[in-house]
């Protein structure tokens, strides 16, 4: 089993940044993918990006140039740098990790507005 627990949410200004992390605890060994998903209000879940064990990233055409995966050194812990951020970019944001199957964090919310 893997926990995965999310912070750094809250509410900025559009073309504003912010920083999530989720840290991975438990059976974190042979992770192959971490990342993030995202859903807007009243929309489907919607994948923004990933990073392998290996460090190579692929992100959404939506925020490509703009946000930026990352691990620690350890890998035990993801980040998901958002910069130039726009109203569309609100979304409840999950870090997710794949090891033999999906698990999820819990949530953050993320809002732009002015």
């Amino acid at each position: 089993q893997v926990q995965l627990v999310e912070s750094g949410g809250g509410l900025v200004q559009p073309g504003g940044s912010l920083r999530l992390s989720c840290g991975a605890s438990g059976s974190t060994f042979g992770i192959n993918n971490m990342g993030w998903y995202r859903q807007p209000p009243g929309k489907q879940r919607e994948w923004v990006g990933s990073i392998t064990s290996t460090g190579l990233t692929n992100y959404a055409d939506s925020v490509k140039g703009r946000f930026t995966i990352s691990t620690d050194n350890a890998k035990n812990t993801v980040f998901l740098q958002m910069d130039s951020l726009k109203p569309d970019d609100t979304a409840v944001y999950y870090c997710y990790v794949q090891k033999l199957r999906i698990y999820w964090g819990q949530g953050t919310q993320v809002t732009v507005s002015s």
